[in-house]
């Protein structure tokens, strides 16, 4: 694939094991890309699918110069996959949707113009009417609103939605990790790029095979959200973070002993039955709370240290320059 050359679309579908859906996806693809006159490329790319898969991806490049195919050796997810797939794209334009044909190729010429006409950065697809189990589309109503919450991009309602449109410059600028994907908007909104958008698109019941995801998403995502909304606001500055908690607990603790200590004191010196500061609860309490500032504050010490010694941290993004 030559990358200096420019098209118009580049769809990128990540895929394991999705050998039966393959052929009936690009012919899809290929139509309504001929009915647009699109300058086009596919990239498909094999998540060390054990089935026959990269061998039909195969087939089909050999038929069609427009499709290409990346295969890893392994499985990797589908973060990973996208990320290929994104230094990899040569289009002004970048479609990412998923290979089990739940998506739909006719979303493309809409989801192009919102990019180039409309000026978004980004837009998302909605399902809004979904052919799924309610032991799926509950966790996902009740994920995509925590998701809303957190990143702050209220007009989003289906954050894990895999049919999504680009810019070219917004994947260029984002690394995809881990099971990052399904934050891609709010990994655009932290890299700068703000037009994020929403349309409407039609989910298609499950043709072939089976889901690749179990309901363990949902506590992975839970995990990945708060991960990213951590490193999104304090990546650069830890002891903002860790050192204000340290500081809070160490002096809360404090006051504590002291009040404990002073009330012994002031028995005492009045001549009340007094028992040993080691007998009240609070007393460990106290020294448990002081032993967790400390450790806050020194942890985001050290996390300032590994920041300021890091080799992006000054990396920022530059939009325009004049």
């Amino acid at each position: 694939m030559d990358n200096q050359t420019s098209i118009d679309i580049s769809v990128i579908v990540p895929l394991f094991n999705e050998e039966e859906s393959l052929p009936e996806l690009a012919q899809w693809i290929e139509r309504v890309m001929a009915e647009n006159n699109f300058s086009y490329e596919v990239i498909f790319v094999n998540d060390g699918s054990t089935d026959g898969s990269w061998r039909v991806i195969e087939n089909l490049c050999a038929a069609n110069p427009n499709l290409h195919g990346i295969s890893f050796r392994r499985n990797y997810g589908k973060s990973p996959a996208l990320n290929v797939g994104f230094q990899s794209a040569r289009g002004r334009v970048i479609i990412t949707m998923d290979a089990d044909l739940q998506d739909s190729p006719d979303e493309i010429p809409e989801l192009y113009r919102m990019i180039t006409s409309e000026g978004y950065d980004l837009v998302s697809g909605w399902k809004q009417k979904r052919y799924d189990p309610l032991s799926k589309t509950i966790p996902t109503k009740l994920f995509n609103a925590t998701a809303r919450r957190v990143s702050g991009i209220k007009n989003l309602h289906d954050f894990n939605c895999g049919l999504k449109a680009y810019r070219a410059d917004v994947v260029k600028h984002i690394e995809v990790y881990g099971d990052m994907h399904r934050y891609i908007p709010y990994l655009a909104k932290n890299a700068g790029f703000q037009r994020i958008g929403e349309k409407v698109v039609h989910h298609q019941a499950r043709k072939y095979g089976s889901t690749k995801f179990g309901l363990d998403r949902f506590v992975n995502g839970y995990l990945d959200l708060m991960t990213l909304w951590f490193t999104s606001k304090f990546g650069k500055k830890p002891m903002h973070f860790f050192g204000l908690m340290g500081s809070l607990m160490f002096f809360i603790g404090l006051i504590s002993i002291m009040v404990v200590g002073f009330g012994k004191l002031w028995k005492m010196n009045h001549g009340m039955p007094y028992s040993l500061v080691t007998d009240s609860p609070y007393f460990y309490l106290a020294l448990t709370m002081m032993l967790l500032g400390s450790q806050f504050f020194l942890a985001g010490f050290v996390g300032e240290l590994i920041a300021r010694n890091s080799p992006r941290r000054n990396d920022y993004e530059i939009s325009e320059r004049i």
